[in-house]
């Protein structure tokens, strides 16, 4: 499979001979430089090798399947005998942590392939995101989205003046989109307190000098702002009100732009709803299944047009620059749990909790601190996201 459409290829300064001796030598490229490539609709190949279990946990969009790295820990000379690509198209190997791919691109390029190997895997490719844009009457919306995690976060602008919601990328991100954009950053709020990711949101007020707002009640040890269900943010010529909707968490919260958008953060995705077991005990659990019952309720009351955009997806996001979205319509014709009444509901969602995300003590703890120094992002957010039950 190509990805993207045929261009001189930009990357060949980053190819290294091989050196069986010395693995510092082999060919490499970075997520950032492969996210840049997908982005500017570059053409490569990309051979995932893991295990078809971490296959379908995430994977880079587009990317072809090989299912070898059992074959490749053995040096097998025949693993890529039968393969046949065209040789002018470079290719990218992937693996979980960039050791295995190495193997990889070393008998790729042994048979005249231009490989590189994927540094850290799609542990490194965690990071790695692209954007979507839409254009309202009032007000225009750039979803932020980690394609290699599914979070999505959000930029809404009105006459230059801008909030961010749900940082999830390193404040680099969220400033070269409002540097490109010529905004003015006038708050940085959150809908929860997140367990899949580390939250940017605190350094990203510090930077843009805007004031952070977070959930009320709140555990975080950190000065913030309160958002209560009175509280309604002004930008430009629109106004997005804040709406408790509690049940993943005891302080999640929706917002509200009238008539166009729900940001749902993990209370309500596009093809699911959210879990309410995370740090809680089983009773707890039972009761924030009820409390998400009733939210759910209040938010599938909104017009059937109204746009749901959620903190998360769970599937890879494709570099398409085409929003993650379904209408609320969609959400109550597609979403079997918005049929059921509230004791069908609580009892069937709490039996089909899927796997806790990975880490997910260490990131609310530090998201409650509002400090991640001492730790790598990298190793703490890797792996897929698991808020979400269909």
């Amino acid at each position: 499979m190509l990805i993207g459409k045929s261009r001189a290829f930009p990357f060949q300064q980053l190819f290294k001979p091989f050196n069986k001796n010395s693995m510092e030598n082999i060919s490499t490229i970075s997520s950032e430089s492969l996210r840049q490539l997908l982005a500017s609709g570059e053409t490569v190949n990309i051979i995932d090798i893991r295990p078809l279990n971490e296959r379908a946990e995430w994977y880079i969009p587009g990317s072809i399947h090989m299912d070898i790295s059992e074959k490749l820990k053995q040096k097998n000379p025949s693993v890529f005998k039968d393969v046949h690509f065209d040789k002018s198209v470079p290719i990218v190997t992937v693996c979980a942590g960039g050791k295995t791919s190495v193997v990889a691109a070393d008998m790729l390029q042994q048979k005249g392939y231009k490989t590189y190997s994927l540094q850290e895997g799609m542990k490194g490719w965690s990071l790695a995101w692209n954007t979507a844009y839409k254009q309202f009457d009032d007000f225009e919306l750039w979803q932020v989205r980690r394609t290699g995690k599914g979070c999505l976060s959000y930029i809404i602008a009105s006459k230059g003046e801008a909030i961010i919601v749900d940082a999830s990328l390193p404040l680099e991100v969220y400033l070269k989109l409002v540097q490109q954009n010529q905004l003015s950053v006038k708050y940085v709020i959150e809908t929860h307190i997140h367990a899949d990711h580390l939250s940017r949101s605190r350094e990203i007020s510090q930077y843009f000098e805007a004031p952070l707002y977070i959930p009320f009640p709140s555990k975080v040890q950190f000065e913030f702002k309160k958002i209560t269900s009175d509280t309604t943010f002004s930008i430009g010529s629109i106004e997005m009100k804040s709406i408790a909707t509690p049940g993943h968490t005891f302080d999640s919260f929706s917002y509200y732009i009238e008539k166009h958008v729900l940001l749902t953060g993990d209370t309500l995705f596009t093809n699911a709803v959210g879990r309410p077991d995370l740090n809680a005990s089983a009773e707890e659990s039972r009761r924030k299944t009820k409390m998400l019952y009733q939210s759910l309720r209040k938010l599938i009351s909104f017009p059937d047009k109204v746009m749901v955009l959620p903190a998360h997806t769970n599937k890879p996001v494709a570099f398409d620059n085409e929003i993650i979205k379904a209408t609320i319509g969609e959400a109550k014709k597609n979403i079997s749990f918005l049929h059921r009444n509230e004791d069908e509901f609580i009892d069937s969602l709490l039996d089909n909790l899927p796997p806790a995300p990975s880490n997910y003590l260490s990131i609310i703890e530090k998201n409650i601190k509002g400090n991640f120094s001492d730790a790598n992002p990298v190793d703490l957010e890797a792996g897929a996201n698991h808020c979400a039950i269909s």
